[in-house]
């Protein structure tokens, strides 16, 4: 396999036919030119180049290596040109994803901020569960997602908060907690809560179903659930109990589930995630448009 060095050395030769101008162009010396296509040659065991005092012109087994090699030397320069430019936010296809209603029309008009900023990047908005957010980054799946905080994984930044809400408790509607105006989190002592899947970040976990309450009372977990809907099927069956935002009640009301907030409890909070090596200028403009839509004043 030729190098890199080799290649570059071998394909401005060829054009410029000139040893001198060849190391101009490369910014090395001429003799550093003149020993890697001495090596190259006695890698392919024929001469590429004829030399004379006066003149310097390709072989035959020259002419033929450089009409080869040229064209897929252009294609990796373009290619690179191309990441490069992605990665500068300049063109390319943005994959953002949320989880629930609310974040998908939340991440709307994000996205029309973004595309009015960056007119030469398209953006696709993409459902996910909440199972789904963490391997999507990870894989590529998708370039950035909005989702609850905490989330302490060291691969994946979280962005700068940008929706608060009060955080409630979802109940069975025939529960003793749906006819109080609030509870307390020492309240979870007395019911069984329901759990997040272990494939979600502990971080997340913790906060939202812990194992103990603030007083050290133990909780009783119940099962877990895979996605929102079938976490609320569990709760109007009965099964248990979990913490919500109050977004909840306006955007999945069911006659089977009640919403009671929290007295006690901290809010909810909402932001934007993406993978630490995939903060790409736009991923980044993509979360300032986040942060102006929801912080500037209308």
């Amino acid at each position: 396999m030729l190098e890199r060095h080799e290649l570059e050395a071998f394909l401005t030769l060829a054009e410029e036919l000139h040893f001198g101008r060849t190391a101009e162009r490369l910014r090395v010396s001429t003799a550093r030119v003149s020993q890697t296509i001495a090596k190259l040659e006695r890698r392919v065991g024929v001469p590429l180049f004829n030399r004379t005092s006066r003149r310097v012109r390709l072989t035959a087994v020259g002419e033929r290596l450089y009409e080869e090699t040229r064209p897929a030397w252009d294609q990796i320069g373009a290619a690179l040109l191309r990441a490069i430019d992605t990665g500068r936010g300049l063109t390319g296809t943005l994959q953002a994803a949320f989880v629930g209603a609310a974040g998908g029309q939340l991440l709307i008009g994000v996205t029309e901020l973004f595309r009015q900023r960056l007119p030469g990047c398209d953006v696709r908005l993409r459902e996910a569960q909440m199972v789904d957010l963490m391997p999507w980054l990870r894989s590529g799946e998708a370039d950035i997602a909005l989702g609850t905080f905490p989330i302490d994984e060291p691969d994946i930044v979280t962005g700068p908060v940008l929706v608060s809400e009060v955080r409630m408790l979802a109940v069975p509607a025939q529960h003793a907690f749906a006819h109080r105006p609030s509870v307390s989190l020492e309240d979870l002592a007395g019911v069984r809560l329901l759990q997040l899947p272990d494939t979600l970040p502990a971080s997340l976990r913790a906060d939202r179903t812990p194992r103990t309450t603030p007083a050290g009372r133990p909780i009783e977990p119940g099962p877990s659930a895979a996605t929102f809907t079938e976490m609320l099927t569990l709760i109007g069956a009965g099964q248990g109990v979990f913490p919500v935002g109050a977004h909840t009640r306006r955007y999945y009301a069911r006659p089977d589930v009640a919403y009671v907030p929290f007295s006690d409890a901290p809010p909810l909070q909402w932001g934007l995630l993406w993978p630490a090596e995939g903060a790409t200028a736009r991923v980044l403009a993509f979360a300032e448009a986040a942060h102006d839509l929801i912080h500037t004043p209308a």
